[in-house]
């Protein structure tokens, strides 16, 4: 379960930026809740129209100047790009413009088996193919002693990036990177993309027509795809490419809108986010980067299907070895229940695809609301991914145990490590420190939503005054509100089961609701009850009329006190670790025999998970703690079992009875409340 955040935003400024701006309510607040207070912030975050003027990037000129005189000269040149969807993108742009304005240019984008970045075996096998010139996208900034290579080889170097730069900068004849420290240009936060279509625009002497006519799309795709703030003109960029793809003919995209579902739709943020970039993506992670480029390239509609067609394999056979990695990572939790129950999950396996590591990570992360560490031993060497949320650095976690690390890199949201030979206990025992040492609680996996929002918000017109807030991403989220007390006037199943339906009351309004990927009986509240919501809205046009579209995120019973959810989670979890807590904590979190055969009874045959079967069960009497403990005690007896999959509990089949007071958590329970006696 998530913790939940409501926004307030000041009612003035709601009213200020809806008469000012002609904005709906629900923008109105959405925008009020994310800081904006004032008519000329939203007009000047809402309204780019324009990119800034790409020489105000450091070294642009030079490196402007450098590749007219490589082209002029007939020097061949070499892009060299990254293996994910930002590099492909930014290859294909920069290699696509240099091939028609006639130069000599190939393009190099290594596997992602030769690692990332530049690296001295692939600058033999480029000196060998007799280049003069190395551009790099989307890498560069922390190759020195490649760099240093690159030049005794007699070759030379461009260097565009968007990466943190670090002490020193590679020798290069320029190196274009918004983050260099001494770079002044009004906006940091382009992806290597969009720094290569800066880079044709300066080529074009500053002129973005030809460099946004013919490579927005691509610069959009590679912007949402690789996650950067989508604010500024990153928002121009997304719009801009965006209304190309939905108009391209490009066979490259044509070719997958139709592999992915969406040849008949309206391509936005989302639709790039999890259909058209993770099959680009798939090609690095599952195959060749070399095949993605091909489809970009590709001019023939028919050798663009054939190719897509390839990708979609490769992203349905990522998708297998997610769940392959999964489902081992679940038997290992089945197997040692008890890691569960740790500040940090860290899971380690042997031959898992480091490309998918990552996904998996984030997958873990979302599902536990825990910070995770993932790592797989593969000929010897143990490399893995971490993920995390709230205050709990992944890049501090890793710098704590960086003795046992060969090699770290990372932020605090997320990073990669590669652990010693040996050291994967004492690497486990340094996280698990950290997390200790500097939190005491560990961040609960938090849900915000921008505002409350009332039953006379939710028309037509006012719902669709939120498509001025798109395109969605990074920084400009789609916005979510809470709707309180609404009554469950109805449930019913949708796509077989799969999907819920709920006709609520809210006010005097009557609506219908969709909560996808969970059927009727394994939601948290029924037909009858008070409940609240966090919800997307949307508009749905079907037979010529226009409706609200509610789709829940999250849903509660009205009477959660979710402090006392988080408070109760935290002193179980304390309490299985077998830290020691306040000892007036001990008694009141003793189930009583009748609690815990309430919570038996309301098992169904079917199994539910724990935090839904809790969320039925609230009352004053059964705090949080004590239902866990019942569970546990249930668990450890052979009651119940527990799927670590999606936290199910289900009935055993068991014979005779089973004597509650012999499991072993209520049995060290109880003496420590003895102990408190004597």
């Amino acid at each position: 379960m998530k913790k939940w955040h409501i926004g307030s935003p000041d009612k003035n400024t709601v009213s200020k930026l809806m008469i000012q701006c002609g904005l709906t309510s629900p923008a109105a607040s959405a925008l009020a809740a994310k800081g904006y207070s004032s008519p000329e912030s939203v007009l000047n975050a809402l309204n780019i129209s324009e990119l800034s003027d790409p020489f105000l990037i450091k070294d642009m000129q030079n490196a402007a100047d450098t590749i007219n005189g490589a082209v002029d000269s007939g020097e061949k040149i070499c892009v060299f790009g990254d293996y994910d969807c930002d590099g492909i993108m930014a290859s294909v742009i920069l290699y696509s413009y240099l091939l028609e304005i006639g130069a000599n240019v190939t393009y190099y984008i290594p596997e992602r088996s030769e690692g990332y970045g530049l690296s001295n075996s692939a600058a033999d096998k480029i000196c060998s193919d007799g280049v003069n010139l190395i551009i790099t996208v989307d890498n560069g900034i922390s190759a020195i002693s490649e760099a240093e290579y690159i030049y005794s080889l007699g070759m030379k170097l461009v260097v565009t990036d968007h990466h943190k730069q670090g002490d020193i900068l590679p020798k290069a004849e320029a190196v274009v990177d918004p983050h260099r420290h001494d770079d002044t240009s009004p906006f940091k936060f382009l992806c290597g993309a969009a720094v290569a279509l800066k880079l044709v625009a300066a080529l074009e002497d500053g002129d973005y027509t030809t460099a946004l006519e013919q490579f927005g799309d691509l610069a959009a795709i590679a912007t949402i795809a690789d996650v950067v703030s989508l604010t500024g003109e990153n928002r121009f960029l997304a719009s801009y490419g965006l209304k190309l793809i939905n108009n391209s003919d490009r066979p490259a995209l044509i070719a997958l809108k139709e592999i992915s579902g969406l040849s008949d739709k309206k391509i936005d943020s989302r639709s790039i986010g999890f259909g058209i970039g993770p099959r680009i993506n798939a090609a690095g992670r599952c195959g060749s980067p070399k095949m993605a480029m091909e489809l970009l390239l590709c001019e023939d509609n028919d050798e663009a299907l054939r190719l897509a067609k390839e990708l979609n394999s490769l992203n349905d056979l990522r998708k297998n070895m997610e769940s392959e990695i999964l489902a081992q990572i679940y038997e290992t939790l089945d197997a040692s229940p008890e890691l569960l129950n740790q500040r940090v999950l860290c899971i380690f396996g042997r031959n898992w695809h480091h490309g998918i590591i990552g996904l998996v990570c984030s997958r873990i992360t979302e599902q536990f609301g825990k910070p995770c560490f993932i790592a797989s031993e593969e000929n010897g060497e143990i490399r893995g991914s971490a993920r995390s949320f709230g205050d709990f650095s992944v890049f501090g976690a890793l710098t704590a145990a960086a003795d046992s690390l060969s090699k770290f890199g990372g932020h605090p949201a997320a990073g990669g490590f590669t652990v010693k030979p040996g050291m994967q206990e004492n690497f486990q025992q340094a996280i698990a420190d950290y997390a200790l040492e500097n939190h005491s609680v560990m961040p609960a996996a938090e849900l915000h939503a921008d505002c409350r929002i009332t039953p006379d918000m939710l028309t037509v017109e006012n719902v669709s005054g939120l498509e001025l807030l798109e395109p969605f991403g990074t920084d400009n989220e789609k916005p979510l509100f809470m709707i309180e007390n609404a009554y469950i006037a109805d449930i019913s199943p949708l796509s077989g089961g799969i999907h819920s339906k709920l006709r609520l009351n809210i006010g005097n309004t009557t609506a219908d609701a969709l909560m996808f990927r969970t059927p009727p009986e394994q939601l948290p509240v029924r037909t009858g009850g008070i409940c609240d919501l966090i919800v997307t809205l949307g508009t749905n046009e079907f037979r010529s009329k226009t409706t609200v579209s509610i789709f829940i995120n999250d849903i509660h019973p009205k009477n959660l006190d979710q402090n006392k959810f988080f408070a109760g989670l935290n002193i179980f979890e304390s309490f299985m670790r077998g830290e020691k807590l306040p000892e007036n904590y001990y008694p009141s979190m003793l189930p009583t025999r009748d609690m815990t055969a309430v919570v038996y009874k309301n098992i169904p045959e079917n199994g539910v998970s724990s935090d839904t079967l809790f969320l039925r069960l609230v009352s004053p009497q059964l705090n949080y703690c004590r239902f866990r403990i019942a569970v546990e005690a249930m668990r450890q007896l052979g009651l119940i079992s527990i799927s670590s999959a999606d936290q199910t509990i289900k009935r055993s089949r068991i014979s005779g009875r089973a004597d509650l007071n012999s499991a072993p958590i209520l049995i060290a329970l109880r003496e420590k409340i003895q102990a408190l006696k004597k």
